[in-house]
């Protein structure tokens, strides 16, 4: 049984949305998804735990120069990926 409130594939590509217009902060989207993976109640579906997993670290720095491990680039073929994937699969 999954927690209440628990987000659903719309909430999630949402957020991917939300961080490449700028609207949603790295910090941010890292902290949401995070505590959604932390919580050994939720039950999630393949895709989702797949995009939450890579939202949980979007703000991973790449090193000591600055910048981030996952650019925007990146998060682009990931929420592609994920719109694909939600297209293809057999559940909605």
């Amino acid at each position: 049984m999954g927690v209440a409130g628990q987000p659903g594939l719309d909430e999630i590509e949402e957020r991917f949305v939300s961080l490449l217009d700028g609207r949603l902060g790295r910090d941010e989207a890292d902290r949401w998804a995070a505590r959604w993976v932390a919580d050994d109640r939720a039950v999630w579906a393949e895709l989702e735990w797949w995009a939450l997993n890579l939202l949980a670290g979007i703000d991973l720095p790449a090193g000591p120069g600055g910048g981030y491990l996952h650019d925007d680039q990146q998060i682009r073929r990931w929420l592609h990926e994920l719109r694909h994937r939600r297209a293809t699969s057999p559940h909605p």
